[in-house]
This record gives structure tokens, sequence and C-alpha cells, in this order.
């Protein structure tokens, strides 16, 4: 594995300083979310637009316990640290922080993204860091999903 895709993955206090450092020099950091347990099309799109609406983007993954906890005992299929490598070896992905809660709001509230995105299938006022991120004159935005392409379909498919 090449030194700098590990390097991409980063516990919370490194990334706070990381995005800190950043927002000091007038980048604008983003912040995304979810279990991205079996990269697809969506992800790759999803991750890419919302790379493009600032400098720096961070990918907050939910650990294993936490995507059990969401999507039920079958789920993750691929563990933490496999889902976070794939997610590092995106050249659109400048960072990738695991967390253990079922949101990532005090996650959110450490790094203080400029912009928090989500999919689609969010209202914005609905989205778990919204009003945090408004109270710091950030921006909450969602990008719309590539139809035909989720994990859970997909999971679906390879079960029939």
């Amino acid at each position: 594995m090449k030194e700098w895709v590990s390097k991409k993955i980063l516990n919370i206090a490194d990334v706070k300083r990381k995005c800190y450092s950043l927002k000091i020099r007038n980048r604008k950091v983003v912040f995304t979310n979810g279990c991205f347990d079996i990269i697809h099309k969506g992800h790759l799109d999803y991750l890419f637009k919302a790379r493009n609406l600032g400098d720096f983007l961070v990918v907050g993954l939910n650990s294993d316990a936490s995507v059990k906890k969401l999507k039920g005992e079958s789920r993750p299929i691929k563990d933490e640290q496999t889902r976070a490598l794939l997610l590092a070896s995106l050249s659109f992905v400048d960072a990738v922080v695991i967390f253990e809660s079922e949101t990532p709001l005090e996650l959110i509230k450490n790094i203080s993204p400029n912009i928090l995105v989500k999919g689609g299938d969010y209202k914005i006022e609905d989205i778990v860091g919204y009003d945090f991120v408004k109270k710091n004159n950030g921006l909450t935005t969602t990008i719309p999903f590539v139809e035909g392409h989720s994990s859970t379909a997909l999971i679906e498919k390879i079960k029939n």
C-alpha cells in the first residue's frame, strides 16, 4: 500500500488540526460522511462533486459497529480499515476519519467545515450538523444521486 494513502486516514485530533490550518489560510473544508460499504459509481460521482465544492474533502466513515446499528447485523460487507483505505486511495478524497457514534455530529463540531454535504435524499434542514454549520456561517448542500446505484441494491443483486 502506498504510504500517501495510509497518511490520509487520520484520527479526530489530526484532522481537526489540519482543517484549522487550512481554514486560517482561507481554504474551504468540505465534509461528508457515510458507510461507503461497497464503493460504486454513485459514490465516486458524489465524492468527486463534493470535493469540487471546496479545497479539502474530509470523509467521515462509520465504524463497523455504527454500520451494524444503522444497517443491520449483515453489514458492513467490508471492514472499516478496508473501506478507509479504498476511500483514501481516491485522489479527490483528502482525509478519512473513522467515527464510532451513530451520527457524525461530534466530528462535525471538531472540524467545523465550511461546507457540509449529503446525498440528494436528504432535506437540508434534516442533515446532521446543519444547525452547527449554519451557526458558524457555513453552507449545507446536497448532491443528487446517480440513478440505479446504491449499495443496498447491489447487495440484493448479488444475493439473487
